[in-house]
């Protein structure tokens, strides 16, 4: 419950704020906040670089993670007074519930990401390494990252547009035709995915890490052993999992271990080491969950990282981008 408590102070200092002299603030401008760096970019390109008149804001761009992210007062009175809020809303986003209820703008709209699929979300898969639990273990956790799929992403990409333009009526168009561009790019994109994915007979991945990959994998027929499920904290294996993951290495010929941005690489090593070749090589997958503001001023795009991530998984598979 240490969210709540959390929560509790955040929010009682929003509400001091509150009271303070508020800024003359720019009300022509629509403001949009986006909690993380997915659907902020998808935003980007649904109203177009040379849009002046929304306002586009990512709370979550100093490099944390999403998995560990704590609003802050600011954060709360920053999504008060926006006119569309999206969020991915899985079990990482249980604070905005409560950021909602102190919304200034009564007319705000929002996007929880999860809710706009509907049935297309899958319960959160275990890693090797079992979770502790501090909660009722038959309350069902979904697997939250679901911009990693692209076949989903287009969908959520048209909800944020439809929104926009119900916000936005004057520039409707504009957003529908940019949202229409920008989805026929990642079909594209995901075509290619299956294109090379069907040339592949062992469609197999080992995590020496988390995996958050399960959407991606799903899509394309790829089966995963991980250590840790996609939400996990944990960064220490047990040996036996250390030793299944190699033995799985072993069995099925796998000669790259995967990681995920930020990995130490310490545990994909420890697998190595513990196969009969201790020959494999070790793969990163961007999983675009702990963005900074310096990687956006470098150009980082959510097409580009996915774009990326497709040459990694043809390397993974001894096989060419199709």
């Amino acid at each position: 419950m240490k969210l709540k408590k959390l929560m509790t102070g955040v929010l009682a200092a929003f509400m001091l704020a509150g009271c303070a002299p508020k800024q003359q603030q720019n009300t022509t401008k629509l403001k949009i906040v986006a909690t993380t760096f997915p659907q902020y970019d998808w935003i980007r390109e649904i109203i177009g670089k040379d849009n002046t008149n929304v306002d586009l804001q990512l709370l979550m761009k100093n490099g944390g993670d999403l998995h560990s992210y704590q609003p802050t007062a600011g954060d709360i009175a920053n999504i008060a007074d926006a006119n569309l809020f999206v969020y991915v809303g899985g079990e990482s986003d249980e604070w905005v519930d409560d950021a909602l209820k102190e919304k200034t703008n009564k007319d705000m709209k929002v996007v929880n990401m999860m809710q706009t699929l509907g049935d297309d979300i899958d319960e959160e898969e275990e890693g090797l390494e079992k979770e502790s639990e501090d909660h009722d273990h038959e309350e069902i956790e979904y697997d939250e990252h679901v911009w990693l799929s692209l076949k989903r992403a287009q969908k959520i990409v048209k909800a944020i547009a439809d929104e926009l333009g119900e916000l936005d009526s004057t520039n409707a168009k504009k957003y529908q035709e940019n949202a229409e561009a920008y989805i026929a790019k990642l079909a594209a994109l995901d075509k290619s995915y299956e294109s090379t994915v069907n040339t592949v007979k062992n469609k197999t991945w080992i995590f020496a890490d988390r995996m958050p990959f399960h959407y991606l994998a799903k899509d394309y027929g790829i089966t995963t052993y991980a250590a840790f499920n996609g939400c996990s904290t944990e960064t220490n294996a047990s040996f036996n999992t250390i030793v299944s993951l190699a033995k799985y290495a072993d069995e099925l010929g796998i000669k790259h271990i995967m990681t995920i941005e930020g990995s130490d690489k310490k545990l994909a090593k420890a697998v190595i080491e513990n196969t009969t070749d201790k020959n494999q090589d070790i793969l990163t997958l961007n999983s675009l969950q702990s963005v900074s503001q310096s990687d956006i001023d470098k150009g980082l795009t959510y097409y580009g990282a996915m774009e990326e991530n497709l040459k990694v998984l043809a390397q993974s598979f001894n096989t060419e981008v199709k």
